[in-house]
């Protein structure tokens, strides 16, 4: 980014000239309330994040990726978004790469001048063979990071869905991008910490996208999180509960299914409603293309299984 370039993430507020002054209830009153700005702006987006949710199931529902990328905050936040994928829909891990410049050691550690890595950008994306079905969703609140904009750069000829998300308007990343997502948070309360509202607007956001996204390829039921990959003692109790409230089974009949199932709640659901052994519940989703409500609004099957 060119440093004469002034952006509104880099503008120093007007209104905490005083805040290495304030009190300590002052500053964390301060900090937190400042936080209230990241929502409106992910909200005065939603147009365009909906848009990019749409965009973004239809690639992936054809087998497609959802390839995040990113430096610094940002990218570490691209990072968690992919990692949340399985546990919450089972969105297999292959299937949400995420491009964190300077590498995985980035996540822990700030590495030097990775931002600035256009080469590197363009290897790390070509290591993942990416094609038309993939979306590639880069990240930067400057919208001015070198390795976000080359990895879009890169991507677009290759037919891939490109989104860029950034908090300043007019950005690079958002003018090279096909979809756009402006998060114009403002000035920070310390100057140029973009790691504060910026980075919670961001958060929202992907939570927002990705959910939604999920959602549109049925790993919803309701509002249940169905497709959730049970790993934990936790887990498995969530999918216990879910599977009882979907199918109003007994807790006996639902732990039964799940056992039988792979503790697979979308398949437990569908054995208990439509009175299918495991195989055949799969089966019947799969010929569903996974949407449970699909599959359970089919009365016949219930009856001639």
């Amino acid at each position: 980014m060119n440093p004469s370039l002034q952006v509104n993430t880099e503008t120093a507020s007007s209104a905490h000239t005083a805040l290495d002054q304030y009190a300590t209830h002052e500053l964390v009153e301060t900090f937190v309330s400042d936080q209230q700005y990241a929502a409106i702006a992910v909200m005065n987006a939603s147009s365009a994040i909906a848009q990019a949710v749409d965009a973004s199931a239809q690639r992936l529902a054809r087998g497609g990726r959802l390839i995040y990328a990113g430096a610094g905050t940002s990218g570490r936040l691209g990072v968690l978004d992919a990692v949340e994928l399985f546990p919450t829909f089972s969105w297999t891990r292959d299937r949400a790469p995420a491009l964190l410049a300077g590498g995985s050691s980035a996540m822990f550690l700030a590495v030097e001048g990775a931002e600035d890595n256009r080469e590197q950008a363009v290897v790390d994306l070509m290591a993942l063979e990416p094609n038309e079905t993939d979306v590639v969703f880069a990240i930067a609140a400057s919208g001015y990071t070198p390795f976000a904009i080359a990895v879009i750069e890169a991507a677009k000829p290759l037919g891939c869905l490109t989104i860029g998300m950034a908090n300043n308007p007019g950005s690079t990343l958002l003018q090279t991008a096909e979809l756009s997502i402006v998060l114009d948070t403002g000035p920070e309360v310390i100057s140029g910490s973009t790691r504060l509202k910026a980075g919670t607007a961001q958060k929202i956001a992907l939570n927002s996208f990705s959910s939604a996204v999920m959602v549109k390829l049925h790993k919803v039921y309701g509002n249940l999180m169905v497709d959730l990959r049970a790993t934990n003692a936790k887990l498995y109790r969530r999918a216990l509960r879910l599977t009882m409230m979907a199918s109003g089974a007994n807790e006996s009949q639902a732990e039964e299914a799940l056992l039988a199932c792979g503790y697979r709640v979308k398949v437990a659901i569908v054995m208990l409603k439509c009175q299918l052994a495991a195989g055949q519940a799969e089966a019947w989703l799969d010929a569903k293309a996974g949407d449970l409500r699909a599959a359970l609004g089919e009365g016949f099957f219930r009856e001639g299984k």
